[in-house]
């Protein structure tokens, strides 16, 4: 009886310390507010020297037709080349990068960007609610096209992450060269960038010998200078 009555006296006291700690007194329980989102974890993306910093969780060529459907950053996306109309979902933000002033460019603005002189053009918005805006480097032979369909502010966040980082190497796209599929041609533009090259070939009925086909670490990797990309050739 008496270890039943100490038992009942004890959870008493625990219901009356949790209720303490739950009420300020008026009945209105008091509720521990979620600690804040830590900071996004990011990765660099780039062509030579120059790179972007995007979230991990960004898909790469996440798309269809060109067309993002979730989050991404566009390296040499082979969906760009085909087209269908195809409406960019809600809240889908992208960066892309190229070898060329995308479509619609325009200089609206000139500054330097570590030293690199660079070219803005102002982010705006369509119709269809999706904006975008880019930013050049034409001595490095790289534009970053970011759009959303989220927000002005978004893109502009996203163009202000783009930073020079001359101790590392973006294995750069083949599309910068007259013939993308030359090998020659792009084992000349890594040297070029300090980065070793390892040949690796297969034969084919379809392509003509020296046909670039293949790229690994793929274009956009960050490198350290010396670091071997390996090719694969039609021999």
């Amino acid at each position: 009886m008496l270890a039943s009555a100490a038992a009942a006296i004890t959870v008493l006291a625990v219901i009356g310390v949790t209720n303490a700690l739950s009420s300020n007194g008026s009945g209105t329980l008091i509720t521990t507010p979620e600690p804040p989102p830590g900071p996004v974890a990011m990765r660099m993306v780039g062509y030579g020297h120059a790179a972007i910093a995007v979230p991990k969780v960004w898909g790469t060529n996440a798309s269809r037709c060109g067309i993002p459907h979730r989050d991404t950053v566009l390296i040499d996306d082979p969906a760009a080349a085909s087209y269908c109309d195809l409406p960019r979902p809600p809240d889908v933000d992208s960066v892309e990068l190229g070898t060329d002033p995308p479509s619609g460019f325009r200089v609206d603005e000139t500054f330097t960007l570590n030293g690199v002189p660079a070219e803005r053009r102002r982010t705006t918005c369509a119709s269809d609610g999706v904006c975008w805006g880019a930013v050049g480097l034409p001595s490095l032979h790289v534009w970053f096209r970011a759009s959303s369909s989220t927000s002005v502010g978004e893109v502009n966040d996203i163009l202000a992450r783009i930073e020079i980082l001359p101790d590392r190497v973006g294995v750069p796209s083949s599309r910068s060269l007259d013939d993308g599929r030359d090998s020659t041609a792009y084992v000349e533009r890594l040297r070029e960038l300090g980065l070793k090259t390892e040949i690796s070939t297969r034969t084919s009925t379809v392509y003509k010998p020296g046909r670039l086909v293949s790229i690994s670490p793929s274009p956009g990797t960050l490198l350290s200078p010396g670091e071997t990309v390996t090719l694969t050739v039609i021999k």
